[in-house]
């Protein structure tokens, strides 16, 4: 039979090891990160010119300059429209996409589980409380107004999602302190039901303000300004490149944990660096976004697909696909469909059946084999 298999090599520790993995791949990481960069391009310039008052390329290009530091001969109405209303919608889209995508990569790589996203793990609920308690405390304490800011919002959905990650890992480990696929992710739709109720517990005390609230939790990026960005950013980037510098590593730990040791891997501290990582990047996008779900689940595959398993490349490559997913989705409210939907149950419909699409040739491919 012909081997379906191909190698890549890794360094670590000053050793070299060896990784098999499938030959599935039809593109490399480079053709594959270009390509999706120039989608991305397209992407936010078919964003920046469309919506209720259109604009031409030279116009954006004449105001973008002129923000810059150019000439200020624009008309003020319409330069406010690109550099405070589309622009920042744009940059939180595309960072928020990211972070998805990439709290996706690493949660599947660490737990070996091809299930494993901030949603179905209960990252992404236990994120969304914190940010509807932070939301709510003024309304309900007024002593507490000092949380009516974008970081102690970022700052409750990160110390709630981690709190929920160590609650669905505590849950599922055996006694023997083994993780099980299964119970994870039977833990994490357990955690994720707690925490909903929870949050409709927090709808009630909210009052009048729940319609907001309701409409925040299903994801949007109507109104987002350049703090929202900055946000997400700031805390997007410490994440990005956490994961980057343990990549290495979380390709040994695929082979096993025990495997991962014997080569030199200090697997404690790098699961707990990656699992900060993954948390942090869900909380962010989750403060600005809300819930937003299957970005994190559909896009790492995809990119496994098309440029293989080696998370030195599916990394940045997961959150190139999940801006350009997200964007793409937020485009399309925003251009083309009538009424503001929330972005997060475009997503939903988006991905959901192209992952039912993966998932059937992955099981077709196994009953092959």
């Amino acid at each position: 039979m012909p081997d379906r298999h191909r190698t890549r090599s890794v360094r670590t520790c000053g050793k070299e090891y060896i990784i098999r993995h499938s030959r599935h791949s039809r593109l490399s990481p480079r053709v594959t990160g270009l390509l999706f960069f120039i989608i991305l391009c397209v992407l936010a310039g078919a964003s920046l010119v469309h919506g209720e008052l259109p604009f031409s390329l030279r116009e954006v290009g004449e105001i973008l300059w002129g923000a810059v530091g150019g000439s200020g001969d624009a008309d003020l109405a319409r330069t406010m429209i690109i550099c405070e209303i589309r622009l920042p919608r744009i940059v939180t889209a595309l960072v928020a996409g990211a972070a998805l995508g990439v709290s996706g990569a690493i949660f599947q790589g660490l737990l070996l589980n091809p299930l494993a996203d901030p949603y179905t793990l209960g990252v992404s609920s236990g994120a969304a409380l914190g940010a509807a308690l932070v939301i709510t405390a003024p309304l309900v304490f007024p002593g507490a107004a000092f949380l009516e800011n974008p970081w102690a919002l970022t700052a409750g959905a990160f110390f709630m999602a981690l709190g929920t990650l160590a609650a669905v890992v505590a849950l599922a480990r055996d006694r023997q302190g083994h993780l099980a696929p299964t119970s994870l992710i039977l833990a994490g739709v357990i955690l994720s039901a707690i925490m909903s109720a929870a949050i409709s517990f927090v709808k009630y005390l909210a009052g009048d303000q729940v319609a907001s609230i309701v409409f925040w939790l299903l994801g949007s990026f109507q109104a987002r300004t350049w703090s929202d960005a900055l946000v997400v950013t700031l805390f997007f980037l410490p994440a990005m490149s956490a994961a980057l510098w343990a990549a290495v590593d979380l390709n040994i730990m695929t082979l096993g944990v025990r495997s991962a040791e014997t080569m030199g891997v200090n697997t404690r501290r790098v699961r707990l660096v990656l699992l900060l990582a993954a948390s942090l990047a869900a909380a962010a996008a989750v403060s600005v976004a809300g819930i937003i779900g299957f970005v994190g689940l559909i896009v790492p595959h995809v990119m496994r697909l098309l440029a293989g398993p080696d998370h030195r490349s599916l990394l940045p490559l997961s959150a190139l696909g999940g801006a350009v997913l997200l964007l793409g989705a937020d485009t399309l409210i925003r251009t083309v469909l009538p009424g503001e939907i929330p972005v997060g149950v475009l997503t939903a419909l988006l991905a959901g059946p192209a992952f039912l699409a993966i998932f059937r040739r992955r099981m077709g491919r196994l009953l092959d084999e």
